[in-house]
């Protein structure tokens, strides 16, 4: 899923997935166990270590959640170090706008960003029925979407000041890009100034997303990440 989708599409993103370029540890993951107090010598599974990230951990749950939330909204889910990739991204993400205190999102804004996902499905039982056999809860899918929320709208107050867009840029994309597309569905094609506001957004949001991921590459670079587990498949 491509970075942009944190900052441009707050329902799809699954934050920043491009694939972070973890450095991978080929040792198993190792389950955190705890001893079972029934008495009958056993231990009971609580999670595993899917990668360590500086002095913390990604859990084999966060990586299979994000994966069925992907399965929800988009049809298919990323690969396990993919998806590994993209917590790490949302780890450092979150720790920059924890540092500066950045504020969470409201319950009306979550409301909406939830009601928004919903009508993507042809009803809000055919909705719940997918939720279901995906193992996602109500409370899952709004902390995923508080989450997005929280980081997709840091990473836009962070560098929209720098995400300047001329005229002359908005102009080129018209007529490069946004008019070709439309008449080649046969679709009528508005003149500039009907979607010039629309067209500089778009614009300021690919300059935004070239900024963030430099910001994380350059992050990344100098943590300390290491993939434990790499799935079923491994």
């Amino acid at each position: 899923m491509p970075r942009a989708r944190l900052i441009y599409d707050l329902l799809l993103v699954i934050l920043l997935g491009a694939g972070a370029s973890v450095a991978g540890a080929q040792s198993p993951a190792k389950p955190l166990q705890q001893p079972d107090t029934s008495g009958a010598g056993k231990t009971v599974t609580i999670d595993g270590i899917a990668a360590r990230i500086e002095d913390d951990i990604i859990t084999e749950s966060d990586v299979s959640e994000l994966a069925a939330f992907q399965e929800l909204v988009e049809g298919h889910a990323k690969s396990h170090d993919e998806i590994i990739g993209e917590l790490a991204d949302q780890w450092i993400v979150r720790q920059e706008a924890s540092a500066v205190s950045y504020g969470q999102p409201t319950q009306e804004e979550i409301d909406r960003a939830s009601q928004q996902l919903v009508k993507q499905f042809g009803s809000a039982e055919e909705f719940r029925s997918r939720c279901a056999a995906l193992g996602l809860t109500d409370a899952a899918i709004r902390r995923l979407l508080t989450q997005q929320l929280y980081l997709s709208r840091f990473l836009d107050q962070r560098f929209r000041p720098a995400a300047q867009v001329t005229p002359e840029q908005v102009e080129a994309y018209y007529q490069r890009e946004f008019a070709p597309q439309l008449k080649a569905r046969n679709e009528e094609v508005p003149a500039l100034d009907e979607v010039e506001d629309t067209i500089r957004e778009v614009l300021i949001q690919r300059a935004i997303t070239e900024r963030a991921e430099k910001w994380l590459d350059d992050t990344r670079s100098r943590l300390k990440i290491e993939i434990v587990s790499h799935g079923a498949s491994s």
